[in-house]
This record gives C-alpha cells, sequence and structure tokens, in this order.
C-alpha cells in the first residue's frame, strides 16, 4: 500500500492533502486496484480509466452529504478504496466480502445500488427533487460512462431533468466504451465533439473570433469577458454538444479526465453553478496500466493475472462453456437457415456472439445497452419473416419485461430468448443473480420455457426454440459444460416431453437444468441407504410433462422438486399446482430453490450451499420426506390401538 493510501480512512483525509499530491493518490489507488484484481478478478479497465475523476470528485464535495452515484457501478473501486473499504478491498467479490458494485448496506458513500446501467440521472433527478421539497442544502452528482448513455433510461432522465431545472451536476465518463467499444448515434455524436471536422471548426473559428477582438477598442478584463462569452456563444452554436443544451443542460466540455490540474478546476467552478449541468469528461479505460489500455476489452472483466506481467492464470483443460456451445450452435444453425439472426444488448464478448459477429457480421446486431429496444427490435425482425435470436442475460432481460409482454408474447412472434448466466452466478452478486427469469416468464401466455441438463441438450434446445412458431426461451448456466460427446446432427425435442433418467420407486426428484447432474448424485447416495430414487430431467417449465410427472408422484408418493431459480413462481409451484389441479392430496413434496432473499456475491459452490442446493441436501430431503411419512404412520397406528383399548 502506498504512503499517502495508507493515511487516508475517508475522503476527509483526502481533503487535507495538498492538491499537488493528489496525483500521487491516484497512482497507489491504480496499483491497489490491479494487485487486487490479479487475486480476485473483477472489473479493472473501468476502474482504473476513472481514478482521477474519483479523487477530483471526493476531494472537492462533501461526501456523504454530498451525493455520488456511479452508473455503471463497477467504475467505483476507487471510490469504494477512499471510503473506508480500503482494508477490506482485498476481500473483493468474496463471499463476506466486500461487493462488487456499490451497496448501500456496505457504505453510507454508497447512495445507490447500481449494476445495471442508465439508472444515475433518474435517481439523481429524485435525490436532488426530495432535497428540495425538504429545504436541505447538498450537491447530487451523476456519474454515467462505461457505455450506459446507450441506455434509453438514462435519455429519459436527461429529459426530464434538464425539463425540471434541478440544482444537479451529470458527469459523462466518456471512454468510448462499455464491455467492448460503443455503438450506435450517440457514440458517433460524442466522438466528433473531440475529432474530425466540428473539432477543426472550432478551433478555426476561435482563431479568426482572437483576430477580430483583438481589434476591438477594450482592454484588460472586459476584452477577457467579451472573448469568453463570444466563444461561449459560437460554441453553443457550431460544437455537437448542443444537444445536451437544448435538452435543457449546460455543456461543459470536453475536459482531459486524466488531468488533474485541468479536471479540479471545472469541476470546483461546476460546484458552484446552478441549474443542471452536464460536464463531459474524456477518459481512456484501462489507463494507467499498460496491458489493459493495450487491450480494454480484454481487461473489461478479468479473472486471476500476473501483475507484472499482465498474463492471466491458465485454467486446466475442460468442457467448453455453455456460451461458447450456444454461439457454436447458432453458427452452424443460420449457415444452414438465412433466416436466423443474433441480437446482443452490449453483450457480444460476454454471450459469446462476438465469435457468430466474425463468422456473420451482416446477421449479428448489437444495439447497445438497450434491452427493451433489442426485445421489440426482435418482434419486428419476426414479424418480417425472420428467426431472431436474443441473446441476454437473465438479470438483464427483466429490464424488457413489457416489451416480452406486449410486443412479443401478446403478438405471439417466434422471438427465441437465449438466457445466459441463468441460476447463482457467482461473485458479481444480487444484482446479477439469474433467479427470477423462470417466475417472470412461466408465467405469460404463448411463452415456451426450456432449460438443458447438458452442453448437448443445450445444442438441440436452441434449434427446438428457432424452429417454435411462438416465443421460446432457452435458460443456461453460467460457466463450463458437463464435457458430455456432442451430436454432430442436431435434433429438435418434442416440445414439453420430460427425460426420465433414473428409475425409482420411493422418492421422484424432479430437477431442471445443472440441477439435473446433482439429482442424480443424490440418487446415488439415496441408493446406498436403501432408497430408491426416480430421477426426472424436467427439461420444459413450460409447458411441463404432465404425464410424467403425474405418473411419479402417484406411484412414489414423495417428490423433491430442485430448480436454481427462486422457489416462489417456479418449477416447485408449477408441479404443485399440477397436483392440486389433479386433486392429488396424498403426496408429501419438498420445493428446493433459491429462497426469498437476495443471493450474496462469492463462489457459486457457496451460493448453492447458502440456498440449500447441494447434493446432500437433496438427500436429506428425500429422507426427511419418507421419516415424516414414517412418523405420521406410527402416529395413526399408536391412534388406532388407543381407540381400541
Amino acid at each position: 500500500m502506498g504512503e499517502l493510501l495508507e493515511r487516508i480512512d475517508s475522503p476527509s483525509d483526502l481533503r487535507l492533502l495538498p492538491e499537488e499530491e493528489l496525483p500521487q493518490v491516484v497512482d497507489e489507488l491504480r496499483d491497489m486496484v490491479i494487485q487486487v484484481t490479479s487475486n480476485t478478478g473483477g472489473h479493472l479497465g473501468a476502474s482504473l480509466g476513472a481514478a482521477e475523476l474519483v479523487v477530483a470528485l471526493h476531494y472537492l464535495y462533501d461526501t456523504p452529504k454530498d451525493k455520488l452515484i456511479w452508473d455503471v457501478g463497477h467504475q467505483a473501486y476507487t471510490h469504494k478504496i477512499l471510503t473506508g473499504r480500503r482494508d477490506r478491498f482485498h476481500t473483493l467479490r468474496q463471499w463476506e466480502g466486500v461487493a462488487g458494485f456499490p451497496d448501500r448496506r456496505e457504505s453510507e458513500y454508497d447512495h445507490l445500488n447500481v449494476a445495471h446501467g442508465g439508472t444515475s440521472i433518474s435517481a439523481a433527478l429524485g435525490m436532488a427533487t426530495a432535497r428540495d421539497l425538504s429545504g436541505e442544502d447538498f450537491q447530487v452528482v451523476a456519474i454515467i460512462g462505461d457505455g450506459s448513455l446507450t441506455a434509453g433510461m438514462a435519455m429519459e432522465g436527461l429529459n426530464n431533468a434538464g425539463d425540471a431545472k434541478r440544482n444537479l451536476t451529470v458527469i459523462l465518463n466518456d471512454n468510448k466504451m462499455g464491455i467492448s467499444h460503443n455503438v450506435g448515434a450517440m457514440c458517433s455524436y460524442l466522438a466528433r465533439i473531440m475529432t474530425g471536422e466540428w473539432s477543426n471548426r472550432v478551433r478555426k473559428v476561435r482563431g479568426e473570433v482572437q483576430k477580430i477582438l483583438s481589434h476591438l477598442p477594450v482592454v484588460g478584463s472586459h476584452a477577457v469577458t467579451l472573448m469568453d462569452r463570444v466563444e461561449e456563444s459560437l460554441k453553443n452554436i457550431i460544437v455537437p454538444g448542443i444537444l445536451f443544451e437544448e435538452l435543457g443542460f449546460r455543456y461543459i466540455g470536453p475536459v482531459d479526465g486524466h488531468r488533474l490540474d485541468l479536471l479540479i478546476p471545472t469541476l470546483r467552478n461546476v460546484k458552484n453553478l446552478d441549474g443542471p449541468n452536464l460536464v463531459h469528461v474524456v477518459t481512456r479505460k484501462g489507463y494507467g496500466y499498460p496491458y489493459s489500455e493495450a487491450e480494454p476489452i480484454t481487461y473489461h472483466g478479468v479473472t486471476k493475472f500476473d501483475p507484472e506481467s499482465g498474463e492471466f492464470h491458465k485454467k486446466a483443460p475442460g468442457p467448453p462453456g455453455y456460451s461458447k456451445v450456444f454461439t457454436d450452435t447458432m453458427i452452424k444453425l443460420s449457415q444452414k437457415d438465412e433466416k436466423i439472426v443474433a441480437i446482443s444488448a452490449a453483450m457480444l464478448e460476454g454471450t459469446a456472439l462476438v465469435n457468430y459477429q466474425k463468422v456473420l457480421p451482416d446477421r449479428c446486431f448489437d444495439v447497445g445497452m438497450c434491452e427493451q429496444h433489442a426485445v421489440t427490435f426482435a418482434a419486428g425482425l419476426a414479424l418480417e419473416g425472420m428467426k431472431p435470436v436474443a441473446a441476454i442475460y437473465s438479470t438483464f432481460l427483466q429490464r424488457a419485461y413489457d416489451q416480452i409482454i406486449h410486443d412479443v408474447c401478446l403478438t405471439n412472434v417466434p422471438v427465441t430468448f437465449a438466457l445466459d448466466r441463468s441460476g447463482l452466478v457467482g461473485d458479481d452478486g444480487p444484482t446479477h443473480q439469474g433467479a427470477y427469469d423462470l417466475a417472470y416468464l412461466r408465467c405469460l401466455p404463448n411463452m415456451i420455457i426450456m432449460s438443458p441438463k447438458d452442453e448437448n441438450e443445450l445444442q438441440k434446445m436452441v434449434l427446438t426454440a428457432i424452429e417454435h412458431p411462438g416465443p421460446a426461451a432457452v435458460r443456461f448456466a453460467r460457466g463450463a459444460g458437463e464435457g458430455v460427446p456432442m451430436d454432430e446432427e442436431i435434433e429438435t425435442i418434442p416440445i414439453g416431453e420430460a427425460e426420465l433418467l433414473r428409475d425409482g420407486d420411493d422418492v421422484a426428484l424432479i430437477a431442471l437444468g445443472p440441477m439435473v447432474g446433482l439429482a442424480m448424485e443424490s440418487a446415488a447416495q439415496l441408493e446406498e441407504l436403501g432408497i430408491q430414487a426416480s430421477v426426472l430431467n424436467l427439461r420444459f417449465v413450460k409447458p411441463m410433462d404432465e404425464e410424467k410427472i403425474l405418473e411419479l408422484a402417484r406411484r412414489c408418493k414423495h417428490v423433491v422438486t430442485i430448480e436454481e431459480g427462486t422457489r416462489i413462481g417456479g418449477v416447485g409451484a408449477g408441479v404443485l399446482e399440477l397436483l392440486a389441479a389433479q386433486g392429488i392430496q396424498d403426496v408429501s413434496t419438498t420445493v428446493l430453490g433459491i429462497p426469498d432473499r437476495f443471493i450474496e456475491h462469492g463462489a457459486p459452490q457457496l451460493q448453492r450451499e447458502d440456498c440449500g442446493l447441494t447434493p446432500g441436501d437433496i438427500t436429506q430431503a428425500a429422507r426427511d420426506l419418507m421419516n415424516d411419512e414414517a412418523d405420521s404412520a406410527n402416529l395413526a397406528a399408536h391412534g388406532k390401538k388407543t381407540e381400541a383399548r
């Protein structure tokens, strides 16, 4: 740890330092982020690029009274270090350690739980409005960057905030990147502010104005004031920042976000300005670490690496990841069917569709951080005969729920949703758990939902979903597959057909997706205890294979459902609904799944243990069901004997 950083336990300590020592603080912060993420993994590039901005804001603003809202939250590692979490920062993203995103439970300096992009401006406006209604006095600053301005919600917030005229500041941390390079008209618009024809025109006009003003009969400070006013007027006419001015913001910038000697005076002046202000700060993702500067996409989210060489630790050879299998399948199917197209919402790398884009660039569409638009865009494609596949993380598809209902399910068009990162996702934590997709999709008319037990079944389900003439969702887990052989010729699976993997008469284990393998392990454990278990690979959550479920329930009389999704509204709920509808009352059931609380960040195995989703937990649940029945039978028999007496 650096000599300055070890003296900073809070931003108030930072403010005691002379301004000339702040660059050293920035260097020490960057070094700490690099050293810690090299051991824990995490979002490296965005936090490195925002280091000067973090220091400048905490140096100038009276935090936590003044409120800083980070968007996306993975820019905020250096913010966490400066705000009392330095000594715990080595636990980043570990079980019971420091969260990878701002978290209100963790610190009074984190004013909004944020990991989904585009939320900061709306929240900042809400806080500023509450401040004014309560007669309080504090500043509100939204720092939006790393692709978040492409989110539709960010534009909604700008529109409302500019009209409301509250005192708040929006800082656009413009690094031209999300996970990968930003896409869309807004990105091009911002780029023109700094480069090309616009920049040349500004410089040329400024030079001409200086010549004219030099001949005017004014001297001293009056000339400077007049020059500033003329330049400001001309800037508003010819610089692309006029868009923000027209939305009601005072536009300031662009400012070099890595020069504290420019950044601090600019923010100091802005702090004293009334009304909504937008400061355009230009940064470089991964700045200060040569490897992340050279490869900002690679070093956006890192696994363990050597900080000296930048080399990532080699993983042991293993099965391909589900994301890769999905994309390989998409490429294979798309080369046979020209109607298939792929859609990503700023997650080409995360969903592995970047490989699809290389092979079929004209049929791969990255729409930016815009899940709502992505879904309705897919609906439009489907209405005109295409077969769109929207690959969106489970947690991010939540943002487009109305569009799923209104534009896809109600219209009943053949859109396939590839729900990557379903279930427990590990160290990204509660904001990213794919816990709710089964519950929020199962209730929708016309929707088909399926989940594979392994990677071979995944490729079959992708084809099944694409060929289905209506909406279909395929949910699959984060990480590696099971290492099973892959069929060369991909075939569809009959809609709604489950697969009986093991037969037994004592207890039925009904499992979905990656839980099927755990159920098989549990069945082996139960057999050692003299209990014969059936294992049903459900495959389809909607429609369920009612015939197989009812046959097992009537025969076994004990049913355990296992899913890596919320217990409320998922697989277990569906089985219980079926049994109730059939009037079956003599079957004892246990629903295993994610409990009704948010699951914290940490290793997936620890999360499964926390949720009671291990083979041992399944085995114990089955034994408890049978023991409860035995106890009930004994009580009943005892009661009859008592009556006879």
